[in-house]
């Protein structure tokens, strides 16, 4: 496929003018550029319009000041707003010093050349402009590249256990393995009841179909209530929170989208599906792990294995949604929810016996 050159814009009310700067840049740029020309800022602003469609780029505008109708100054202005990568170059001898002000303050006015021109400098401008022209379309591109893979890293890192760890986002390339951090947050786990069984009755190739289609209901509640997703392990969620209340707004969030979710598969006679969700608040450490060629972030402590027990423990009582009493006692106002106690639980691993709460029907009083 042939590229199309790129245009070098020329406005003049002149014909003469015209004609001359046009057989000047052709002997020059002719090569690499098309060189067009119009006698009116009006005809100009139409031959933009055309150019852009068609997919053109104009890297530079050369235009008269005192033309009829339309003077240089607007028309340089109007076009910036339009066009604002196109670098613009005022060629009269008749601009006064408010002309040139508006267009260098509204317009980004590149260069001011007065008539008549000596040729050398007008070479040596438009060689210079359309060089600028070229390295700010290489950073805008190089930008677009950035912005791309920072996108797709922070799909695999979440930018929030960054700022944890301490790190702006002018930092984000410092991070290696021997950053880790001490926090005090609360930890959510969730998993689907019965998912290797569940896969049993389903297509293989639907297995990854539903895990997405969950994840995509769930995840979206625990961002709105202001926590974010560590990680995915096979059917399971962990999401950090830096309150109590809102990991525990995000479960029964969850638990609610949960019914909607399900009456959509049985409407499509689909088995549905139920969750546990254990929260647990305290102190872990935030860090990468990993060695020089690959690392990833995690979470590691007696607050995460609680969690992750405290979710465990709901298929054994048979309950959606437990908490411990740390993170009970981290809620601003505990009464708004209908918690109650669980007796005689003991928590795999640990000596000491926590209080663990059921949250009643999963839904505030």
């Amino acid at each position: 496929m042939k590229l199309k050159k790129p245009t070098i814009l020329c406005v003049d009310d002149e014909s003469t003018v015209l004609i001359s700067l046009k057989e000047q840049l052709k002997r020059v740029f002719g090569e690499q550029y098309r060189i067009e020309i119009t006698e009116s800022a009006e005809d100009a602003l139409e031959l933009l319009k055309e150019l852009h469609e068609d997919g053109f780029q104009v890297p530079l505008i050369i235009s008269d000041q005192i033309m009829p109708g339309m003077k240089g100054d607007e028309f340089l202005i109007l076009t910036h707003k339009s066009y604002p990568d196109t670098l613009k170059i005022l060629l009269t001898g008749q601009a006064n010093a408010e002309a040139v002000g508006n267009i260098v303050n509204s317009g980004s006015l590149y260069r001011y050349i007065s008539k008549p021109w000596e040729a050398n400098d007008l070479q040596l401008t438009i060689q210079e402009a359309l060089r600028r022209y070229g390295n700010e379309l290489e950073l805008k591109a190089q930008s677009e590249v950035l912005a791309k893979n920072a996108k797709a890293f922070f799909r695999f890192v979440p930018s929030q256990f960054l700022k944890l760890l301490g790190f702006h986002e002018s930092e984000y390339s410092n991070v290696n393995l021997s950053h880790s951090q001490e926090k005090h947050l609360t930890v959510l786990f969730s998993d689907i009841r019965g998912f290797t069984s569940l896969c049993e009755l389903i297509p293989s190739n639907r297995v990854f179909d539903l895990l997405n289609e969950y994840l995509r209901y769930m995840a979206p509640i625990i961002y709105k209530h202001n926590g974010f997703i560590d990680s995915y392990i096979g059917d399971s969620i962990m999401a950090l929170f830096e309150k109590a209340d809102d990991a525990m707004e995000a479960s029964i969030h969850m638990l609610e989208k949960l019914k909607d979710y399900n009456t959509e598969r049985m409407q499509k006679s689909e088995i549905p599906i139920a969750i546990g969700i254990g929260i647990n608040s305290g102190n872990l450490i935030l860090g990468t792990i990993g060695e020089d060629q690959r690392f990833q972030t995690t979470v590691i402590g007696d607050t995460v294995n609680i969690a992750a027990r405290i979710e465990s423990l709901t298929k054994e009582v048979g309950r959606s949604l437990l908490l411990s009493s740390k993170t009970k006692d981290e809620l601003e106002d505990p009464s708004k929810y209908e918690l109650k106690l669980i007796p005689n639980q003991e928590i795999r691993g640990k000596l000491e016996g926590i209080e663990i709460y059921e949250v009643g029907s999963a839904r505030r009083i």
